[in-house]
């Protein structure tokens, strides 16, 4: 129970790497906000954690709206009390080579991957600031620091978002809060489902474990960072990627 007594804001909660947090964060005595646009499935999630419990609740927002995502944030703060943790989990792909990329996929990428996060993060700041303990995870990826064909917008937001993280451990450290990055590497989602069967089995090939990553993998990492364990540790971006090698 390593987050017992906390509130934890998860965005694009309601399916895949953000649903297996919700999941774990549950286990370890959190209260759960989940943050996504698909009404139905943050419903069906929400019924099926809940047990009878108001530990989980569902609230559709749209990270790219600031005003959608603080009058999320209040509500939030107003329901369960607190916001302790945010997880910003919430992420899309548009993938295209540069040559054949549109200015509305590098657009919608960079406004849900980049901007969502500086929307989400600068919405809870000064109610975690209340309380002078804070965690704030942000979705990085392994590409960030590599590189990936026919992913400029991808790979800059990612980029973009461990920037983004080492500044805001510097600014927010004083507060009590902490900010930290964790990068995936391929993990078994319904993101990559559409990535050629032969293209998985070279990157599986050069994945030391010599397996694709499951969601709670990421989940797990997610805890560790969310809870006094990691009291010491901010400003850091924690590969959780098998050991890939690019």
């Amino acid at each position: 129970m390593r987050l017992l007594g906390k509130t934890a804001i998860i965005t694009g909660g309601a399916r895949g790497i953000g649903k297996a947090t919700a999941k774990r964060f549950l286990e370890e005595g959190a209260k759960v906000a989940i943050w996504d646009i698909d009404d139905q499935t943050g419903m069906e999630l929400v019924n099926n954690l809940a047990n009878g419990e108001q530990l989980v609740r569902f609230y559709r927002v749209n990270t790219a709206n600031l005003e959608e995502v603080i009058e999320a944030a209040n509500e939030v703060y107003h329901d369960f009390g607190s916001i302790d943790i945010l997880v910003n989990n919430a992420g899309i792909t548009r993938d295209a080579s540069l040559k054949r990329m549109s200015a509305q996929q590098w657009q919608q990428v960079i406004d849900v991957n980049l901007t969502g996060v500086f929307n989400c993060t600068k919405a809870v700041y000064s109610l975690m600031t209340e309380n002078g303990w804070g965690r704030i995870l942000n979705a990085a990826s392994v590409v960030a620091h590599y590189g990936n064909f026919g992913q400029t917008n991808y790979v800059a937001a990612k980029a973009g978002v461990i920037g983004m993280t080492k500044v805001w451990a510097r600014e927010f450290g004083r507060k009590g809060i902490t900010v930290n990055a964790v990068a995936p590497g391929f993990i078994q989602t319904e993101m990559v489902e559409t990535v050629p069967d032969v293209i998985m089995e070279q990157l599986v090939a050069k994945t030391p474990l010599a397996r694709m990553g499951q969601a709670v993998d990421i989940a797990n990492a997610y805890v560790f960072l969310a809870s006094e364990e990691a009291a010491f540790i901010t400003g850091t971006v924690l590969n959780v990627d098998g050991g890939l090698v690019f």
